[in-house]
């Protein structure tokens, strides 16, 4: 029989995890603070608990699919604190897939060895819909006698890339990957503002943006390279300048607000091609833009 896994936090994801877990032969345990939302997942084999200590005590394996890790101390801290239900974390692993900080994930790993459980924080890269499906996959972090044992179990929900022992790193990247997925949107949004703004139905522009967004990848070209100059500072403006993109820039933010469209977003683009400019960038490469965006010191 193959090793059963809890999930705890039955919101779009947590029911998409134990799906895919059940689908892969898994035996598993579900509890949800509104306990209507287990109901399909025990119709199609899971089985429910009646409390939190219950669900911790049906397998080693505990998933945790809750807004922010605040929840978790909600929902496990009285469970940690009840003298009669003292041990019950001892010897589990808790696998926190809820989104937050990296330092909220280091934290809450300190939390969980004070009670004696393993601890691995995780990002899901795929929506609900995708889990368990081809091309999904999930960052973790944190010890690797935590992670390796169960790493099997967790495949059923996404590819498991493993980025090391500190326990921030799975939700660094998680972020990392989400500033820039939820900056696209942002800009989506808003270019579709600055278009129908001119009286221009969305359906004829959308299709091309789209086309825009995916041909990112082949207009900056190979990662490793971008990775290089960023790291070494070499930011060659053959090709383009801060002071031209820069220029565009600028159109845009006149056009929107020429448009009466939101200045926010545009305005925050333009600033990063100033402040690079004034920093002496203007006839280096786009790239240049990180010098006045990354961290010092």
């Amino acid at each position: 029989m193959k090793p059963a896994v809890t999930v705890i936090g039955l919101g779009p994801m947590g029911r998409a995890m134990a799906t895919a877990l059940i689908g892969a032969g898994h035996p598993v345990t579900v509890w949800n603070r509104t306990p209507g939302r287990a109901e399909e997942l025990v119709t199609a084999g899971a089985t429910p608990a009646a409390t939190p200590a219950d669900a911790l005590a049906a397998g080693g394996l505990t998933i945790l699919s809750l807004t922010d890790y605040r929840a978790m101390y909600d929902i496990l801290g009285p469970v940690a604190d009840d003298d009669r239900l003292r041990g019950v974390l001892a010897g589990r692993v808790l696998v926190n897939l809820s989104s937050d900080t990296p330092d909220a994930s280091r934290e809450a790993a300190a939390w969980a060895a004070r009670h004696g459980a393993g601890f691995v924080t995780g990002g899901v890269m795929v929506p609900a819909p995708a889990v368990g499906q081809p091309g999904a996959y999930v960052f973790y972090s944190g010890p690797g006698d935590a992670f390796a044992p169960h790493e099997p179990v967790l495949r059923a929900i996404g590819e498991p890339r493993y980025l090391g022992e500190d326990p921030g790193l799975a939700q660094l990247f998680y972020q990392a990957h989400l500033d820039v997925f939820l900056t696209a949107l942002s800009s989506l949004l808003h270019a579709t503002a600055l278009v129908t703004a001119a009286g221009v139905p969305a359906a004829d522009f959308l299709p091309g943006a789209l086309g825009t967004l995916t041909d990112i990848p082949a207009m900056i070209g190979d990662g490793a390279e971008l990775a290089r100059q960023l790291e070494t500072g070499d930011h060659p403006g053959h090709l383009s300048t801060a002071l031209m993109m820069g220029a565009t820039a600028d159109h845009i933010v006149r056009t929107s607000a020429k448009a009466n469209v939101d200045l926010r977003l545009p305005e925050a683009v333009k600033s990063h091609y100033d402040r690079a400019i004034a920093a002496g960038y203007g006839t280096r490469n786009w790239t240049a833009l990180y010098e006045v965006i990354r961290a010092r010191g």
